[in-house]
């Protein structure tokens, strides 16, 4: 047997995985691991991959393939804490039973049904998917770590991993080369780094053969390398704050394994790399809140490896990142998450975060991504203190897209209050041609106008015009402004700027709407409305809701004092109608984040000029006079 080839110590190397620091934070999961020895392990079956495929549900199936994951990564970490028999044993029944699963890909990803129309997995073609690749490098984790333990109690296990990886996973890889997430006939995105790292790392542990290995290494830097270029230089990304940690950063941890192997970033890689960097703390709000675009959480319901952001903040010199990263040292759950993978899992533990306190977060004043047209300006940097803004500009066909141009979120104190509702759960239909009669995706559930009963339409044509943001001449009032008229397919709109305003003394953030139609597409002389509807102004609000004349109360969640603070939207009650429709949240993605609903204020126009101007005012209740736009 080869020796095996990851950065981490494995079982041989007593005084890390007996040392205190390691001990310590692996207690929970050891404790889990210790009850859950001896009983069935989560079982994935055939009729729950099926459900993909007859009613649309992909959680039935999946969950199962995350829990024996899972249970597994647990009773790895035991062993290397306490490489007894029982222990040994428990990782070797885990290993066999991923190594007897018909398929590693899931259900949603997998081609047979739509070229066979089999709703079983057809075990002589597998497939090459996110599920193949986090089993592949599970397995190759568990090999580099255990292997001389495994080799004692139980020959012939590793040689039957070493099988199924080449046949699951690296020849796939190597023999085909059309697989579209390499950027065959659609743009590189997130799926590339997460898969072609796990490859990677099933290549350097389970790759008996050097030319093969080396060769395979090298396949994975052009692909990495390809996922950089992808990338705009100044390192924002399509698919917001949640995918940035399955694309981004699934790059950079790529990136480490192909140093390890010997292979550095090109110089255009690493200014891509130091550009991006400096994305997830950009995002910030304050506490564990974060701007969401596209299918994106604004509040994230796993732990992220943020070691890997830490360690190259470092290495590029962005102290703002670093800082950010270290102030999830030693919080709670921070160190080991037992939904994290096994390679995330044992990065964290080995991470050389050092013994120091944690950081406090940087909570920057302003970031401006124009390339995907995100925004984000907070009332004072270093505090989560008053209203912050984050704006969303680019186009309506991005990866996870949401039909979403313009559309605007505010937060109170770090925590949104206007909203983005984010990602739903995954099923059928979710990336198919049904994806934008989900209610979550459509434009009417986001920040943005119905102009004139129209909503956005999906597409990448549709798109914002003349992106800007920043400070004015008075560093006290941050701007961005765009044209949205390009988002929507409505006869005779020239024009629709949105200007986003944060007057940073008086704690106030203005939404004003202009707009210009050509003459000819005027309704009439009443200025009625349109055959198709009239205009209306949608806000998501998170929390309880107070409509009065002119104006709605929004009050979420506690500020870190425990005193909630209250959003006070206003507007001229002269020219729109005002309604709440309360939408009730069946979805636990959804309802993890947002509690039991959220409340859609609609505020509909009265009459339809071909010219016009509308004002929404956004400020803490108790603070300057409220203005009436």
């Amino acid at each position: 047997m080869t020796t095996t080839s990851l950065p981490a110590p494995d079982v041989t190397d007593r005084d890390f995985w007996t040392s205190g620091g390691v001990t310590g934070a692996l207690a929970p999961a050891l404790a889990r691991a210790d009850a859950e020895r001896g009983t069935p392990w989560p079982q994935a079956l055939t009729s729950q991959y099926a459900r993909f495929f007859r009613d649309g549900d992909r959680t039935a199936y999946e969950s199962q393939v995350a829990a024996r994951h899972a249970r597994l990564t647990r009773a790895t970490l035991a062993a290397l804490a306490d490489p007894t028999t029982d222990h040994v044993d428990e990782v070797v029944d885990g290993v066999v039973l991923l190594c007897e699963q018909s398929t590693w890909c899931w259900a949603a990803h997998d081609d047979a049904h739509e070229r066979r129309g089999d709703v079983t997995p057809v075990v002589t073609e597998p497939y090459l998917d996110l599920g193949a690749g986090e089993v592949a490098a599970q397995l190759a984790w568990v090999d580099h770590l255990l292997g001389p333990v495994l080799d004692q109690r139980a020959p012939g296990v590793r040689r039957r991993v070493r099988h199924e990886a080449r046949v699951r996973v690296l020849r796939p890889f190597t023999d085909r080369r059309d697989w579209w997430w390499l950027g065959v006939d659609h743009p590189i995105m997130n799926w590339s780094p997460w898969i072609q790292g796990n490859v990677l790392a099933a290549n350097l542990a389970l790759e008996d053969d050097p030319v093969r290995r080396w060769a395979t290494t090298a396949l994975v830097a052009e692909g990495i390398a390809a996922y950089w270029a992808a990338l705009p230089d100044d390192g924002g990304v399509d698919e917001g704050y949640h995918y940035w940690w399955q694309g981004a950063a699934r790059a950079l941890e790529a990136q480490d394994l192909l140093a390890f192997a010997g292979i550095a970033p090109a110089a255009e890689a690493l200014d891509r790399i130091r550009a991006t960097v400096a994305f997830p703390h950009s995002m910030h709000l304050g506490g564990d809140w974060y701007v969401n675009v596209a299918d994106g959480a604004a509040r994230p319901l796993s732990t992220w490896p943020w070691n890997v952001v830490h360690a190259w903040a470092l290495r590029v010199g962005d102290d703002a990142a670093a800082r950010h990263a270290a102030s999830y040292r030693g919080q709670p759950g921070s160190l080991f998450d037992e939904r994290s993978s096994l390679p995330r899992a044992v990065g964290l533990l080995t991470a050389p975060w050092g013994d120091e306190p944690p950081a406090t977060p940087p909570l920057v004043d302003q970031a401006a991504f124009p390339a995907t047209g995100v925004a984000v300006a907070r009332t004072a940097a270093g505090s989560t203190r008053g209203p912050a803004v984050a704006v969303k500009g680019g186009h309506n066909d991005e990866n996870h897209n949401h039909v979403d141009v313009g559309s605007v979120v505010v937060a109170l104190d770090g925590v949104p209050v206007v909203v983005d509702a984010g990602k739903p759960t995954y099923r059928a239909g979710t990336f198919g041609p049904d994806r934008y009669d989900l209610w979550v995706v459509r434009g009417d559930w986001h920040n943005v106008p119905r102009v004139r009963g129209v909503e956005q339409v999906p597409g990448r044509e549709f798109a914002a015009r003349s992106f800007s943001a920043g400070n004015d001449a008075d560093p006290g009032r941050w701007a961005a402004r765009m044209d949205l008229g390009g988002a929507y397919a409505v006869g005779g709109l020239e024009h629709w700027w949105r200007e986003v305003v944060l007057d940073r003394a008086a704690e106030t953030v203005t939404v004003e709407d202009t707009w210009q139609f050509s003459p000819a597409t005027a309704p009439g002389p009443a200025d009625a409305p349109t055959a198709a509807g009239p205009t209306a102004w949608h806000w998501l609000l998170a929390g309880d809701v107070v409509l009065e004349p002119g104006r709605a109360l929004v009050r979420f969640a506690p500020t870190d004092d425990g005193s909630p603070r209250t959003l006070a939207i206003t507007w001229d009650p002269g020219v729109v109608d005002a309604a709440l429709d309360v939408r009730e949240l069946d979805d636990p993605e959804l309802s993890a984040v947002w509690g039991g609903h959220l409340t859609r204020l609609r505020l509909t126009a009265r009459t339809e000029p071909p010219t016009g101007t509308f004002r929404v005012t956004m400020r803490p209740t108790g603070s300057a006079q409220q203005e009436v736009g």
